[in-house]
């Protein structure tokens, strides 16, 4: 199985060292697309994963920032950030072939949410995280395989990813059930050491992730404080709980069930401790921000379904502010 992981930065690094470990055992041929000084430090030195404060090990993968010198793949699984995807789609093509699948492990709102969905919703395009078509059109939503990321990684620097926890690629079609494709890029997945199972509603569990997620980061943007901090006070906690319910209504007139309550859900993040959003970390290293994918795409689909999202719309206003006073 040809594998390229488009964006081998954190989450794509460590998923690249994963399989490229195991990869005398699954057969996977995997190559890299990343940038920079990883890039260079990858192709110099090898690709080293961290675990626990020590070494996991190094490997040898091929590295590149030219897609069309690794030809058609089997896979490609996309792990840039949401807002960084549509730029490169058309450097992508030399790697879709007729069968390839493209596995989008990116935070927010996927682009191809309404494809698969029956009703009067079916093959709608979200401008919020997709605009103008570009990845429906260039990509095409029948190649893919949804996926739901929960490692937490980062670039401790230039050829070093270090994994904080989680191992966890949760898998599944878009139009669900259990495709020979997600079971095959399963297996060698958790033949690689990682989870992968294939979910037969994957927007479900996509929107648990996402329901904290709108909350969360954008306040802590505004607040520049941790999810422990933003949980336990009574005034963000309360704000967080209003956009989440908003939040919660637009999904579940979606057709998406959710397994716990929204104060569970609350707590649940709390208890991760002083721990900085995505969102927060973004601003602090002068990056661009997933408001639209974590955000924007909630309201934009709260329009759609009628669903009123006022408390999420008024935060959204002022992410989006804060963002472009930020550079």
């Amino acid at each position: 199985m040809r594998i390229a992981i488009y964006g081998a930065g954190a989450i794509g690094g460590y998923l690249g060292w994963k399989l490229a470990s195991a990869s005398s055992e699954t057969g996977a041929d995997v190559s890299l697309i990343a940038r920079g000084g990883h890039l260079a430090a990858v192709r110099e030195n090898g690709l080293t994963l961290v675990e626990g404060g020590a070494p996991a090990g190094t490997v040898a993968v091929r590295a590149t920032d030219d897609p069309a010198a690794l030809g058609v793949q089997d896979v490609v699984i996309v792990t840039l950030k949401a807002h960084s995807v549509p730029a490169v789609v058309p450097a992508m093509q030399p790697l879709l072939g007729p069968d390839t699948v493209v596995v989008t492990a990116v935070n927010g709102v996927p682009w191809w949410y309404f494809y698969g969905l029956d009703g009067p919703w079916a093959d709608r395009r979200l401008a919020a995280v997709d605009p103008g078509g570009v990845q429906w059109d260039g990509i095409g939503p029948e190649r893919v395989i949804g996926c739901v990321v929960y490692p937490a990684t980062e670039i401790a620097e230039p050829g070093v990813i270090r994994h904080v926890e989680g191992n966890r690629f949760s898998l599944g079609e878009p139009g669900g059930g259990r495709s020979p494709r997600a079971a095959a890029l399963s297996g060698v997945l958790e033949a690689s050491g990682l989870k992968a199972p294939v979910r037969p509603k994957i927007r479900d569990e996509l929107w648990v992730k996402l329901w904290g997620n709108c909350a969360f980061n954008p306040i802590s943007l505004l607040t520049h404080a941790t999810l422990e901090e933003i949980c336990g006070d009574p005034g963000t906690r309360a704000l967080a709980r209003a956009m989440m319910v908003e939040a919660q209504a637009v999904a579940e007139a979606l057709g998406v069930r959710f397994p716990i309550d929204v104060d569970r859900r609350i707590d649940a993040a709390g208890a991760v401790g002083a721990h900085k959003t995505s969102m927060l970390q973004d601003l602090e290293a002068g990056r661009p921000m997933e408001i639209d994918a974590l955000v924007g795409a909630v309201s934009e689909m709260g329009r759609l379904v009628d669903r009123p999202t006022p408390t999420l719309d008024g935060v959204l206003a002022l992410a989006r502010l804060r963002a472009a006073k930020a550079g």
